[in-house]
């Protein structure tokens, strides 16, 4: 479950002297905003399999040993997200209207090919190798896909309003995909899931070789050279690691991703081992997700009244205080389970709403660059992605080292219990703590409500 945001832009040319104005784009109406929304639906599908199915799959389906998945899907997730700067990056060298679409469609056929690989070894291959190859290929496809498909989306819209339409419709397509992915997550259904993926990713390429495109950029027909790719990637780390308040907000939204992703990592075998429950575990996931989409406009109005950074503080606090009872529950305890995943999912809203909103802040800012939007896209998908790969790295080594194996009877899964539950909670303390102190400005509130 990834979370990336940013203020709409243009993609990056060296200015001329006098540039001209950029064209106006013309309105984008119903077909143009589900043109462009419906490819968030199939990359919202494939997500829960990828990062909360597939370590269940290899470890308890398969019978590769824990410890050894864990530490494959902290590689080939840590080769991903070094990968995403560059990916931003060589996207706005660029900056013609269709660089968006054709990087989709080039790399939308891989993500289908390498999302149906890792689910369907063949009989006789290494079961470990294969798993690092393909999810290699899968992660860095998607993260092709969906950069260019943000950045995309960023460029789109003349007005705010149509720029909050753009996003909306990305979203509720993406909900859907989430909630339909929710209802089939258990390994006997994946099948279904890689047909429903290959079949939606098809009608989606369809849909967005028709969308809107970016109105071109102002400025000579053919742009000035460009810097070597090394040089650029030195100038985007420059323009990160030179704002100060950023790091700190970087920083707390690592430590709390990782907080996030590390449940979501284990939450099949906590659902199956703990609870003893693992025909249930679509309708928690559907309680979960469903309690974050409607967390995410109450969120919107908390922070309009308390700022940002205390709306977000709120949601991490409440996250601990739902997921520490997570810690005491045991064999059919379900009812009590599925208050935590509803109130969990509520805070689940915060992140999800609030530090977009903060990147946003950054980016708007007068002395932040206003020309690298790929790259900070790159940037925004490589913290996200290093959570998700801290998670896999920390948590099930550390389940084997506990001794936890899959499928441990009830009475011997407190390890699995502890770092499912406490682990995260010590964590969003800890990223709790970085944002309290993290050098924001005074009144970090969206500037409608903001005093005049």
């Amino acid at each position: 479950m990834s979370v990336a945001g940013a203020p709409p832009g243009r993609a990056p040319l060296a200015a001329p002297a006098a540039p001209a104005p950029a064209p106006a784009a013309a309105p984008l109406g119903v077909r143009g905003y589900v043109s462009y929304g419906v490819l968030r639906g199939p990359l919202a599908l494939l997500e829960l399999p990828l990062f909360v199915l597939l370590p269940t799959f290899y470890a308890e389906t398969l019978g590769v040993d824990l410890t050894l998945v864990g530490a494959i899907l902290f590689f080939t997730r840590l080769v991903d997200a070094v990968a995403d700067p560059t990916i931003g990056v060589m996207l706005d060298a660029r900056p013609a209207p269709t660089t968006y679409r054709r990087w989709i469609l080039w790399a939308l056929p891989v993500l289908v090919l390498g999302y149906a690989a890792v689910f369907s070894p063949p009989a006789g291959v290494s079961l470990p190798a294969w798993l690092a190859i393909a999810s290699v290929v899968t992660y860095l496809a998607y993260s092709v896909v969906s950069i260019a498909y943000q950045a995309w989306g960023s460029r789109l819209g003349s007005t705010p309003v149509e720029r909050v339409r753009v996003t909306a419709s990305r979203e509720a397509f993406g909900l859907l995909g989430v909630l339909l992915s929710a209802s089939l997550l258990l390994p006997e259904r994946v099948g279904w899931l890689v047909l429903l993926f290959a079949v939606g990713a098809a009608l989606a390429a369809a849909a967005i070789s028709r969308a809107p495109l970016p109105p071109a950029p102002a400025g000579p027909a053919v742009a000035p050279p460009q810097l070597p790719l090394r040089e650029r990637l030195r100038a985007t780390w420059r323009d990160v690691s030179g704002s100060r308040p950023f790091r700190w907000m970087l920083a707390a939204f690592m430590i709390n991703g990782v907080a996030t992703a590390i449940p979501a990592t284990l939450v099949l075998f906590y659902i199956g081992d703990v609870l003893q429950s693992a025909p249930r575990a679509p309708m928690f996931l559907v309680a979960y997700f469903l309690a974050a989409a409607v967390g995410m406009p109450v969120w919107v109005r908390i922070a309009r009244v308390a700022g940002l950074r205390n709306a977000w503080l709120f949601g991490m606090a409440l996250a601990v205080f739902a997921f520490v009872w997570a810690f005491g529950l045991g064999a059919g305890d379900t009812t009590a389970f599925l208050v935590v995943c509803l109130v969990t999912g509520f805070a689940l809203g915060a992140d999800l709403a609030v530090p977009p909103a903060l990147l946003a802040n950054a980016l708007s800012a007068e002395d932040a660059p206003k020309e690298r939007h790929g790259a900070f896209f790159g940037v925004w998908n490589l913290a996200t992605k290093i959570n998700l790969a801290a998670a896999a790295g920390l948590a099930l080594p550390l389940l084997g080292l506990l001794g936890y194996t899959p499928g441990s009877p009830p009475g011997h899964t407190i390890a699995l219990s502890a770092t499912y539950a406490l682990l995260p909670s010590a964590l969003k303390l800890l990223a709790g703590f970085v944002l309290v102190v993290a050098p924001l400005p005074p009144d970090d509130r969206p500037a409608e409500v903001r005093p005049r």
